[in-house]
């Protein structure tokens, strides 16, 4: 699942524009080795909490926006010689409130971008990538086909794109020339995100990208000028009603489909079943909707917003399915989750720890199923509004 490759043949096209050069600066596997190779890139992604057999205890929440690798070493490190394992505060690597890891939401707050750590959106890509809802496509492919002013090839606007995870799913299913535009905060990010990009679509065009640094809530119907499509991948739950507006007015006023996928819808089935599962279930929703964020509620703001400006919209379901084959990604999804209940309801740490230690043992041993359920959105802009 290593996204340090590129596509088959070669890396992709990247130009620099005003709006974000791409630094020279490694990707995320080389910082830490200087090679790259396969052995080195797993030392990096070494996990914070060390083997899920030892004793699983919970922390607070990092100040920083997230863990960079090295942090994460110095944790491992930490457990290596005894040490408890930390429970991460929040499905993954976590911000400040009023932050994605990847895009300041709004002003206010250090200067220095915070840093997403790679290693997690890695880790979920694979997930990512089976979850999406396929039956999207073609309704979004035949919107895209019939696009006037598409000649010289789609441009694709990818908001918070991370490592560009989207943009590897989606390109290659897409015919025609595209031109991604990919948005982000974090310049190391966006290095990533374009060096790993796919050089060709579906039916062997071009495939070029360029980078922009910028905030998601300063999106606008100019900013969309010309272009075919708005992609973002969870994204949607971090944002707030005014936010979400924002951006369905953008993509109304420009006329541009968007395609916004893996957002929270609130739920999660583990088997096998545990008294515990529901109130920590509910105590992480209360979680994703602090200082104003919808979390759950996103998907049903999106389509008011979007239905309020005559665009019809279509839902999917795109659950993370997670088994023995996934326990990596299993473990770490754990620790945030269980970790962003007990910050919201410190009561229930001890009942945690113990909750999270039998969790995870279960993990190890390949019993443990995890369905976490997610929505897909698609927004295309006609005459007719409504919600399907």
């Amino acid at each position: 699942m290593s996204t340090q490759r590129t596509a088959p043949g070669g890396p992709a096209t990247a130009r620099q524009t005003p709006g974000g050069s791409i630094p020279a600066q490694p990707g995320p596997g080389e910082a830490e080795s200087g090679t790259g190779t396969d052995s080195e890139r797993k030392a990096v992604m070494r996990n914070a909490g060390g083997p899920a057999h030892e004793e699983a205890r919970i922390v607070d929440a990092p100040d920083e926006a997230a863990r960079g690798a090295e942090d994460r070493d110095a944790a491992g490190d930490a457990t290596d010689e005894g040490a408890p394992a930390p429970v991460i505060a929040g499905a993954g690597p976590v911000g400040r409130p009023g932050e994605r890891a990847t895009v300041r939401l709004r002003d206010g707050g250090s200067e220095e971008p915070p840093r997403y750590a790679p290693e997690w959106l890695q880790l979920r890509e694979s997930a990512d990538a089976a979850a999406r809802a396929q039956e999207l496509l073609d309704p979004l492919r035949t919107r895209l086909a019939g696009m006037p002013g598409q000649e010289g090839g789609l441009v694709v606007h990818d908001l918070g794109c991370g490592t560009g995870s989207m943009g590897r799913w989606l390109a290659p299913r897409l015919d025609g020339a595209q031109h991604w535009v990919l948005h982000d905060r974090d310049p190391y990010l966006l290095h990533f995100a374009a060096v790993a990009s796919p050089r060709s679509a579906a039916d062997g065009s071009r495939v070029t990208v360029e980078t922009r640094r910028g905030d998601v809530a300063r999106l606008t119907p100019d900013a969309l000028e010309g272009a075919a499509l708005l992609t973002a991948s969870a994204l949607l739950d971090v944002l707030t009603e005014d936010e979400i507006g924002a951006l369905a007015e953008a993509c109304a006023g420009a006329g541009c489909p968007a395609l916004l996928t893996l957002s929270v819808a609130g739920r999660v089935e583990l088997g096998p079943a545990d008294p515990l599962d529901a109130e920590i279930a509910e105590a992480f929703n209360a979680h994703q909707r602090r200082d104003g964020l919808l979390g759950p509620d996103a998907i049903a703001a999106a389509c008011e917003a979007f239905g309020e400006r005559g665009v019809t919209v279509r839902v999917a379901p795109s659950p993370w399915r997670l088994g023995p084959d996934e326990a990596a990604l299993t473990e770490q999804w754990l620790r945030g989750w269980v970790g962003a209940a007990v910050e919201q309801r410190p009561e229930l740490r001890e009942r945690a720890e113990r909750y999270l230690r039998d969790r995870l043992a279960a993990c190890a041993a390949g019993e443990l199923r995890v369905v976490i359920h997610h929505s897909d959105l698609l927004a295309l802009p006609g005459p007719l509004g409504g919600v399907s």
